[in-house]
C-alpha cells in the first residue's frame, strides 16, 4: 500500500438493517413522507454525499441522533438499489473524533469518490472508497477511506486534506473527474483573505486525490458547490458546465479544469423556501447517461411529529436552449414510475368560469403525481387548490397569465408560456409539494402540513376560457408496499 496508511475505525463494523419500531405506526404518521426520504427520529439536514458503487446507491446526509435541531451533527448512512426502497445502515462517526454536543463539532457537506483506477494503490478488487468531508471547527476538510463498501471507514494519514490552510478557510468539498485535463478537480467554499466580498468557489487539482494544487477562484457564491457537466438539448457534440451554490442558484459556463469561464448571468433552479444543499449522486455508470441531484427539505417545524427534515424527490438535471438562452431543467427520475398506482386521465377538455364543475374531483388521497398540459386560450389565471379540506381551502398553486408568474405558498417565478401552453408535473406527499414547470425549466419545492382529512384536489380558471390538452392524477404508493397491493390499485 502507499503512503495512505489508515488510522481508527470511525463505524460499527457490520452491516445492519435498521427497523422501525413499529413499522405500520411510523408509516401512518400525519406528516411522515411516504415515497420521500426521512429518518425515523430527529433531525435530518441535508444529503452530504451520495455515492452509486456495485449497484447501489449510497446517501449519507446529516443527522442528530438525539434531538430535532441541527447540532451534534453526524453522517446517516442509506443504501438503496432504486433511489426508491432504502435500507439503513448503522450511522458514521464523526470523523473528527470528537462526538461532543455543540455545532462547533457538526459534521457538514461532503463528497464521494470511487477509487476506480486504485492510485491510492490497495490491493485489487478492493474499489476503495473516499469521502472528503468538511467538520466545522475541525481543521478543515476530513479524508476518510471504505474497502468494505460502506461498512466501516478509516481516516488516512493526509488527514486532514488541505492541511496547510486554517480551520474552516476551506469548506463543502466537492470532487469530479475532469476528462480533458486527466486530472481530478476539488472545488470548495472559501473566504480568500476573510474578505466577504471574495467569498466563492476555489477550484484545486490532484492526479493522485492527496496532492492537491490551486487552480482558480470564483467570487460571488455561498457554500456547498455543485460543478457538472451537462449535454445541450442532449446533443453529445454541445455541452456547457453548471456551477450551483446551496440555494440552487446556479450560472453556466465552460471549464477547462482549472478555471470556469462564465457565459450566463446567475439564475435560480428552484424558487421554494425550503430547498437547499443539493448533492449530485457520483460514479453513475456511463451507460446510465443521467446526472441525478437530491437535496434537502429540512426548515420547518415539523408539528407532533419525532423527526424533522426529508430530502427531495431524485430529479434529473439537463441543459436546455430555447429562444432566450440555455436553461438547467430538473425532472423526477423516471424510477417514480414504479411506484404508480390508479390513474385518472383527461384530454382536451375546455374549462369556462361558471359553468364546469371541477374536473378532478375524483381525485382524492394524500400522494399524487400531476402532469398536465394547458393552452391559455383566453383566461386570466388558472391552477390548483391542493389538498382541500372542509375547513381548509387548501394550497394555491396559480399561474398569472399577465403577469407570467406560477406561485405556491407565496413564492413566484417568472414562466413565460411556451406556444401560449403551460406544462405542470407537480409530486404531492404528505408533507410536501415540487412542481416542475414547462418540462422542468423551472420549480418550486415546498413543505406542506395539511390536516390529515384534507384530501381533495381543484382545478380552476378565471377571467376566461382554459383548454386542458392533457391531463393525468396518478396515485403514488409507498415504496415499502407488496408488489401485489400495487397492481390492485392500478385496475
Amino acid at each position: 500500500m502507499k503512503s495512505t496508511i489508515l488510522t481508527g475505525i470511525l463505524t460499527a463494523g457490520f452491516l445492519l438493517l435498521l427497523s422501525f419500531s413499529d413499522p405500520e405506526e411510523i408509516r401512518n404518521e400525519k406528516y411522515r413522507p411516504q415515497f420521500h426520504f426521512s429518518t425515523e427520529k430527529n433531525y435530518l439536514g441535508n444529503p452530504a454525499g451520495i455515492l452509486f458503487q456495485n449497484g447501489e446507491y449510497h446517501l449519507y446526509y446529516q443527522h442528530n441522533p438525539k434531538a430535532k435541531n441541527p447540532e451534534n451533527l453526524i453522517l446517516g448512512h442509506a443504501v438503496s438499489k432504486d433511489m426508491l426502497n432504502w435500507q439503513f445502515l448503522p450511522d458514521v462517526i464523526n470523523p473528527s473524533g470528537n462526538q461532543g454536543d455543540t455545532i462547533c463539532n457538526s459534521i457538514q457537506s461532503g463528497t464521494l469518490v470511487a477509487d476506480k483506477e486504485n492510485v491510492l494503490g490497495f490491493q485489487q478488487g478492493n474499489n476503495p472508497a473516499l469521502a472528503f468531508f468538511y467538520s466545522e471547527n475541525q481543521c478543515g476538510l476530513h479524508l476518510l477511506i471504505s474497502t468494505d463498501q460502506g461498512k466501516t471507514w478509516k481516516k488516512s494519514e493526509r488527514d486532514p486534506v488541505l492541511a496547510g490552510k486554517p480551520a474552516n478557510d476551506v469548506q463543502n468539498p466537492r470532487i469530479f473527474w475532469h476528462n480533458n485535463s486527466k486530472k481530478w478537480v476539488m472545488v470548495v467554499y472559501t473566504i480568500p483573505e476573510k474578505d466577504i466580498r471574495k467569498k466563492g468557489f476555489s477550484f484545486y487539482h490532484s492526479k493522485n486525490l492527496l496532492d492537491w494544487e490551486f487552480g482558480s477562484h470564483l467570487a460571488g457564491f455561498s457554500e456547498y458547490p455543485s460543478v457538472m457537466e451537462l449535454k445541450v438539448n442532449n446533443r453529445s457534440d454541445e455541452t456547457r458546465w453548471v456551477v450551483m451554490e446551496a440555494n440552487g442558484n446556479y450560472i453556466i459556463g465552460t471549464f477547462n479544469g482549472f478555471t470556469f469561464m462564465p457565459e450566463s448571468i446567475r439564475m435560480k433552479s428552484d424558487f421554494g423556501p425550503n430547498f437547499i444543499c443539493p448533492a449530485n449522486i457520483v460514479n453513475l455508470p456511463a451507460d446510465d447517461g443521467r446526472t441525478i441531484q437530491i437535496a434537502g427539505l429540512s426548515q420547518g417545524e415539523w408539528p407532533e411529529m419525532p423527526f424533522s427534515g426529508q430530502l427531495t424527490f431524485p430529479v434529473e438535471l439537463a441543459l436546455r436552449k430555447i429562444s432566450t438562452g440555455i436553461f438547467l431543467t430538473r425532472q423526477p427520475v423516471r424510477e417514480i414510475e414504479k411506484l404508480y398506482g390508479k390513474q385518472l386521465e383527461w384530454k382536451d377538455e375546455k374549462l369556462i368560469p361558471g359553468i364546469n364543475k371541477n374536473l378532478i374531483k375524483k381525485a382524492q388521497g394524500d400522494c399524487f403525481r400531476i402532469k398536465g398540459r394547458f393552452d391559455l386560450k383566453n383566461c386570466d389565471s388558472f391552477g390548483f387548490m391542493l389538498r382541500v379540506g372542509k375547513k381548509n381551502p387548501g394550497i394555491e398553486l396559480l399561474y398569472n397569465v399577465k403577469r407570467q408568474t406560477l406561485s405556491l405558498m407565496g413564492h413566484s417565478i417568472g414562466l413565460a408560456p411556451l406556444d401560449n401552453k403551460i406544462s405542470l408535473d407537480i409530486l404531492i406527499d404528505r408533507a410536501s409539494a415540487e412542481v416542475y414547470a414547462n418540462g422542468g425549466i423551472a420549480s418550486i419545492s415546498s413543505l406542506i402540513f395539511p390536516e390529515e382529512n384534507d384530501r381533495d384536489f381543484i382545478l380552476f380558471n378565471n377571467g376566461g376560457e382554459l383548454l386542458v390538452e392533457e391531463l393525468t392524477i396518478t396515485e403514488i404508493k409507498p415504496p415499502w408496499m407488496p408488489e401485489e397491493e400495487k397492481s390492485e390499485k392500478k385496475k
